[in-house]
């Protein structure tokens, strides 16, 4: 592997200060443009690389963003990484990508550990077991040492920070709404994320719809759990109940919901008709039926957090409010419901 030059050996090979270089590699105005080009071109046939931690000092901008999500086999998370990513790469920035893998403990590790001078902001959707246990010292305490955080889709309601979220509670309502308009009676409501704020949110709304509908809530049809396994096992017990509709909270909670209905017999949508909360392309295109879906339109909240993040550690203003940004879910029908 070919060596990486320094700074100090460039500024001896040609003959000139260490800070010439410097103020060369990065397009200062000072140094003229004949030498920007001879340093430039040395730089780059000594495989010179800058030390992205070391970069502006003066004002100790590293240029780089860490991004801490729960789990990287959702799709949803992939889908707002990418946004983040996008954006970061047009204003110039670096990204770095964690994953908590659910746990608070390694969600605490990692913020400490990036603060020490590798990032310049946090953009984190919150672990689950720091929503079920309401833990969220470990992101206050990086706020106030002066580092900024944006949160996504899982948010702390206590910690004051800008934050990104999908209308959770509108959209839940609207497609439970939309499954009574088709002529559904008796909806099932399926959730393995029911300690997520997420999940409380939707199925608020869910509850919220059949309410402004007269409609009697049925607890025997309503599987709300922390654990897909759990769901897995008790979902059959719902078919019992003469549904003719399931609203479910998480994609791999839609594609057990329309898996478990065709494996009992019933017809999509003549018998039953389905709406999941999904991104990917696996729950809503390549299922058959193809599934409908409230989409939550993951690269513009990774592009929307992105914005609000690089917007706060470019301003000159010291306190900027805080805001909360919502994005609107679109509900995308397919074949798993009739039309109106």
């Amino acid at each position: 592997m070919k060596a990486k030059a320094t700074l100090k050996q460039i500024a001896k090979e040609l003959n000139v200060s260490v800070s010439t270089v410097s103020k060369a590699l990065n397009d200062s105005p000072e140094i003229s443009e004949q030498t920007k080009i001879k340093i430039k071109e040395y730089a780059k046939l000594k495989n010179y690389k800058p030390n992205v931690i070391g970069l502006n000092l003066k004002n100790r901008k590293t240029k780089t963003i860490g991004v801490i999500i729960p789990n990287i086999l959702n799709s949803f998370f992939a889908k707002v990484f990418s946004g983040i990513e996008k954006v970061a790469d047009e204003k110039g920035y670096n990204v770095i990508m964690c994953i908590s893998n659910e746990s608070a403990e390694k969600e605490a590790h990692t913020l400490e550990m990036l603060s020490n001078g590798t990032i310049d902001g946090f953009i984190v959707s919150v672990s689950e077991e720091a929503q079920k246990n309401q833990d969220y010292d470990h992101f206050s305490a990086i706020i106030n040492d002066g580092t900024p955080i944006v949160m996504f889709d899982r948010i702390a309601d206590g910690v004051d920070c800008d934050k990104v979220i999908v209308d959770d509670f509108d959209s839940a309502l609207n497609s439970t709404q939309h499954l009574i308009d088709l002529g559904c009676k008796n909806i099932a409501l399926l959730s393995s994320i029911d300690n997520l704020s997420v999940g409380k949110l939707r199925a608020e709304g869910y509850l919220k719809a059949l309410e402004n509908n007269n409609i009697v809530v049925n607890h025997d049809i309503i599987l709300t759990t922390d654990s897909e396994d759990d769901l897995k096992e008790r979902i059959e017990k719902v078919f019992q109940n003469n549904i003719d509709g399931i609203f479910a909270l998480e994609e791999n909670d839609s594609v057990a919901a329309l898996r478990i209905t065709l494996k009992k017999g019933f017809k999509v949508p003549e018998d039953i008709s389905i709406i999941g909360f999904a991104d990917g392309i696996l729950a809503s295109r390549r299922l058959s039926p193809s599934l409908t879906t409230v989409s939550q339109h993951g690269i513009e909240i990774g592009e929307v957090a992105a914005k609000l993040l690089i917007d706060r550690l470019e301003s000159k203003e010291e306190h900027i409010p805080y805001e909360t940004v919502v994005i609107k879910t679109k509900l995308k029908e397919r074949e798993s419901t009739r039309k109106l």
